[in-house]
């Protein structure tokens, strides 16, 4: 074995230690509600709950999470962790007169925000697809996330294509969800879902490569007006290195889904850009914003921008067209997983830092439930490298 492969080995042993032995017992066995049912927003830092009003695609997350975890070979409780959030999506979460889900509840269910939010239903319907990965017999699983989609496609679809933020329209028009609906297709197709689930996949992968894309310096922008183009002034020039991370490791799923290279010619320039200009090589971190001319908006350093930064490349290693290009994908894999790691440093193992400082300290603050849906995903696409 050479080095750089014995190093992702080890990398790859000591995240799943310390996700199977410290933090999915502690999200489950601290993190979830089991009073008022789902789960709590966020943990102190001696693990007592942060119990502050719960956005929806919190208990998304976490089905995703503990259904995962179920495939990877984790051997503690997950079923019980999968009924608690489906039971918050199917109950206090969703509306019964549209079948649509609110956005914001306060611990006891009462609705905080119940208009529509296109990115809490594209989780809702990952977290659906995670869970039938696990349950094929469940059918029921399949209807659920098929009516969120129709009633997405027949209320919400853009006059062109994309999808709006809201119903009469609202600006800006967001990349991020529809980066999660790409994400929530991809899940369906690979769980054996219709071919409308392709058939969206294929548009909003379009969307973004014609629209969302630079096309001078292959970036990848936020947000849009209503006809597709970059918001005027700063808005529009606000660029999110580990959205291009993220982006890449869809488009390079996509490709292979596709088989149309093009896709994976735009994820390596999302990856070259993330990786030059969005990263501290000091700090070994994905920086939080750039403007679109790549000099530094927000030096600051969330613990999510580490993950897709892992994700995007251990998918490029795997499709990598050569031993070279495989090993660069690889070293930069482990330098990832090392950024990662950085945020682990805890008093209670298990739990994990949120916001690197642009001096590399960390903010004191609860750690988000949200953030364990990037990370378990993040170790089993390293997992799946080394397997």
């Amino acid at each position: 074995m050479t080095d750089i492969a014995q190093s992702l080995h080890t990398k790859q042993h000591d995240l799943r230690q310390w996700l199977f032995n410290h933090a999915l017992p502690i999200w489950w066995e601290k993190g979830g509600d089991r009073e008022k049912g789902g789960f709590f927003e966020k943990l102190n830092l001696d693990t007592t709950p942060d119990d502050i009003d719960r956005r929806t695609r919190v208990a998304a997350r976490q089905v995703f999470s503990y259904a995962l975890a179920q495939r990877m070979g984790y051997a503690g409780e997950t079923n019980a962790a999968i009924d608690q959030g489906l039971a918050w999506l199917n109950g206090p979460a969703r509306n019964t007169h549209t079948g649509m889900l609110y956005a914001v509840l306060k611990p006891d269910g009462t609705v905080v925000r119940g208009e529509f939010d296109f990115y809490d239903h594209a989780f809702a319907m990952l977290a659906y697809a995670s869970a039938f990965r696990v349950r094929p017999q469940d059918r029921a699983l399949e209807y659920a996330a098929v009516a969120i989609r129709d009633t997405i496609v027949a209320t919400y679809s853009h006059p062109v294509r994309g999808f709006e933020e809201s119903n009469p329209r609202t600006l800006p028009l967001k990349t991020n969800p529809h980066m999660h609906m790409f994400e929530a297709c991809i899940a369906w197709i690979e769980a054996g879902g219709d071919k409308t689930w392709h058939d969206i996949a294929q548009m909003i992968a379009d969307l973004c490569v014609e629209k969302f894309i630079h096309p001078e310096n292959g970036s990848l922008r936020e947000f849009f007006d209503g006809d597709w183009n970059p918001m005027m002034g700063e808005m529009g020039r606000i660029i999110e290195p580990g959205h291009q991370f993220e982006w890449a490791w869809l488009f390079i799923r996509w490709s292979r889904i596709s088989g149309n290279a093009k896709y994976m010619k735009t994820a390596i320039r999302l990856i070259e850009i993330a990786e030059d200009a969005g990263t501290d090589p000091e700090r070994n971190v994905t920086i939080f914003e750039l403007w679109d001319d790549f000099s530094v908006k927000d030096a600051k350093a969330r613990l999510w921008s580490q993950t897709e930064r892992m994700k995007a490349y251990t998918a490029l290693a795997q499709l990598a067209d050569s031993d070279e290009a495989r090993r660069a994908a690889v070293i930069k894999a482990v330098e990832a997983s090392s950024g990662l790691q950085l945020y682990f440093n805890t008093e209670v193992v298990g739990l994990y830092r949120d916001r690197m400082k642009p001096d590399g300290t960390f903010e004191i603050e609860p750690a988000p439930a949200s953030s364990l849906y990037h990370i378990i995903c993040a170790i089993d696409e390293v997992s799946q490298l080394t397997a």
